[in-house]
């Protein structure tokens, strides 16, 4: 019984990190007539801000030192903060600059992207279907580029920083608290010198916009933190591959606020283009349900083939 509450509680604090990031897109505009880079930069001060208070309440400072003792660690922390900036960045110039279905796109192929990664960089093999998947994907980048008449350079960045972000990730295997705030800290002093100069040049729009927007570009640190919070809580409660299947709520969320609420445009080969996208995430989950059931059945079966007495030979 306990255990099912425990999974109740972790699909709920799932459905509200996957939410929250999915109903995102209505919260960067909101901070117009700030530029990207410069929400971006308060998004990453007051990140730590909220982040450091959490770490205060809960005490957990000894990671720091340990992080501070391996120069590989921090060099590959400061690399994850790096390009989740460039993925923070872009995405909100893009919900900001009517590009959300284009964003959304990059979200949906991210798994894909992270399986190729996965063969280039790792070496792992695929699965048949695997293969269908990751050939779906190509053909759906291949119709969108001849729809939209260029690449979907937007989707491609996210897709390939954010699995490349979750790549360095796994080599780091720190917590999810721990790692926003190290990423945060690395760039703490280039994002408030940003802020800084932006202050002294007039352009910065912090104060100059009223105290209602001092207090939203100050709320980027909750934006940010909360949902990541409330994965680390789902991440210990369910199985991974139920936070599989949930991460899609996020793009979806992306998509519909795009074509329903920014009624961006949807022409047939763009609908043609994320039909195919879907349809190699159908395959994909399919697959890794089927892999997970079968390694499941085997683990279950393993000791009653150990505890069966072995026959003597005739």
């Amino acid at each position: 019984m306990k255990a099912q509450n425990e999974q109740r509680t972790g699909l709920l604090y799932g459905f509200g990190a996957y939410g929250m990031w999915g109903l995102v897109p209505l919260f960067w505009p909101l901070l117009k007539p700030s530029g990207a880079v410069e929400i971006l930069a308060h998004r990453m001060v007051w990140s730590l801000a909220v982040v450091g208070l959490a770490l205060l309440a809960l005490r957990r400072w000894g990671w720091i030192r340990e992080l501070l003792r391996r120069p590989r660690k921090l060099a590959l922390t400061a690399l994850a903060a790096s390009v989740i900036s460039v993925n923070w960045g872009l995405y909100i110039w893009s919900v900001n600059n009517e590009h959300v279905v284009e964003a959304s796109l990059g979200y949906f192929i991210n798994p894909l992207v992270s399986i190729a990664i996965g063969v280039l960089v790792l070496g792992e093999r695929l699965r048949r279907a695997q293969w269908v998947a990751v050939g779906l994907s190509v053909a759906a980048v291949l119709v969108l580029a001849i729809g939209y008449g260029r690449p979907p350079w937007i989707s491609l960045i996210l897709a390939f920083s954010f699995a490349t972000y979750g790549l360095i990730k796994k080599k780091l295997n720190m917590g999810g608290l721990e790692s926003l705030a190290a990423e945060t800290a690395v760039l703490f002093l280039p994002a408030l010198g940003y802020v800084l100069w932006l202050g002294a040049q007039g352009q910065s729009t912090f104060a100059s916009h009223g105290v209602a927007h001092a207090l939203l570009l100050a709320a980027t640190g909750l934006v940010t933190a909360i949902p990541l919070v409330f994965f680390g809580m789902a991440a210990i409660r369910v199985p991974l591959s139920t936070l599989g299947l949930l991460q899609y709520m996020a793009p979806v969320f992306q998509f519909g606020l795009g074509v329903l609420y920014f009624h961006e445009a949807m022409p047939p080969e763009r609908w043609a283009g994320f039909s195919l996208v879907w349809g190699a995430l159908v395959i994909l989950t399919w697959d890794a349900l089927r892999t997970a059931r079968r390694s499941r059945i085997r683990l279950e079966a393993a000791p009653a083939v150990l505890a069966s007495p072995a026959r003597e030979p005739a």
